[in-house]
């Protein structure tokens, strides 16, 4: 017959294995659903294949913001050039007047250098 600490270091030795054996599968089912973005192989110096998951890099879409950047500044040029100097101010001003999302527009809206040099240049391209 054995003795009851003799039952308890067994059961205990058990749980300690179903544990690693747990943290084991859950690390190996992580590392799975990473490869689900795609996969790096590479080969060890023993010759064995090894895939990793890619590393997410999430893309910054810069080059959409500036033909963005760049289409909202020849608007705001062709605007200053079609109305004028004097009209595009007034109607910022009356913007400044409006609520929240008036006032915002009229701050994007403002004139600044750029918007001023492609209004030349639309000016130089229209006469």
């Amino acid at each position: 017959m054995r003795h009851s600490w003799a039952i308890h270091c067994e059961v205990s030795v058990m749980s300690g294995i179903q544990v690693s054996f747990d943290k084991r599968l859950k690390r190996i089912v992580r590392r799975h659903e990473r490869m689900a973005n795609g996969v790096v192989q590479r080969v060890t110096s023993d010759g064995l294949i090894v895939a990793r998951p890619r590393l997410y890099k999430p893309h910054f879409p810069l080059r959409s913001v500036a033909i963005l950047m760049c289409v909202g500044f020849l608007f705001k040029g062709l605007a200053l050039s079609y109305l004028g100097a004097d009209d595009y101010t007034a109607r910022l001003a009356a913007l400044q007047q409006g609520n929240m999302v008036e006032q915002t527009g009229a701050w994007v809206m403002q004139s600044d250098p750029a918007t001023r040099f492609i209004a030349d240049q639309v000016a130089i391209l229209l006469r």
